[in-house]
């Protein structure tokens, strides 16, 4: 079976090497080759490749968001990302929105021809470095919120999560259906479980304990 691949990068030398290094594959096809985000998306609408290899920084639209868009069209596409460094959040973040593989760039060309095959039989390809990370920001988050709902009621976790999403008293009074007395009171009783003090402190420690 031929694999079908469209590669986006925004340095045409890497496109250049890609398409080199999966010419050389008799397995492999090259469909399109783009510089931006747009493009690719435009690509992956038009040729429907069987996997796009995608740069995760790129202009118009980066690989993230292009990952969003992907998802939310639910297009038929496997991804494996192609990067030089990545934090853990925004590789969970990939992980989420469903990115099948990941490749640094550091890495032998091999690995992503590899790589590749494997996202195209349908399995998962991630560098066992990156997904250990973001494994280890999964478990610090899940443990920061249990540690946030063990302190907090229901209702103090629904008033912290809407002064981080930026809401005023009123605005979570109304949303609540209750008086502005009433969010003051909350606010109070979090502010004194979690010994800060104010609405910034509160947007923080929202932010650390996954309410955000």
């Amino acid at each position: 079976m031929t694999i079908r691949i469209a590669i986006a990068d925004d340095h045409p030398f890497i496109l250049d090497g890609l398409e080199q290094l999966f010419r050389g594959e008799e397995d492999c096809e090259i469909v399109a080759r783009c510089l931006d985000g747009r493009s690719a998306l435009e690509a992956v609408e038009r040729y429907r490749p069987d996997v796009l290899v995608l740069d995760v920084r790129m202009p118009e639209m980066d690989g993230i968001e292009l990952l969003r868009t992907i998802h939310e069209r639910q297009l038929p596409v496997k991804v494996v990302l192609l990067t030089a460094s990545l934090d853990d959040a925004r590789l969970l973040e990939a992980f989420r929105l469903g990115a099948s593989g990941l490749v640094l760039k550091e890495s032998a060309p091999r690995l992503l021809a590899q790589s590749v095959r494997q996202v195209a039989a349908g399995e998962q390809s991630w560098n066992g470095r990156a997904i250990a990370g973001a494994l280890r920001l999964v478990l610090q988050r899940e443990q920061a919120v249990a540690a946030a709902t063990s302190t907090l009621t229901p209702r103090e976790i629904e008033v912290t999560k809407m002064v981080a999403a930026g809401l005023r008293n009123k605005e979570i009074a109304s949303r609540l259906g209750v008086t502005e007395g009433t969010v003051k009171f909350h606010l109070h009783s979090i502010y004194e479980k979690l010994r800060i003090d104010g609405r910034y402190a509160l947007i923080n420690y929202a932010r650390d304990h996954g309410l955000a």
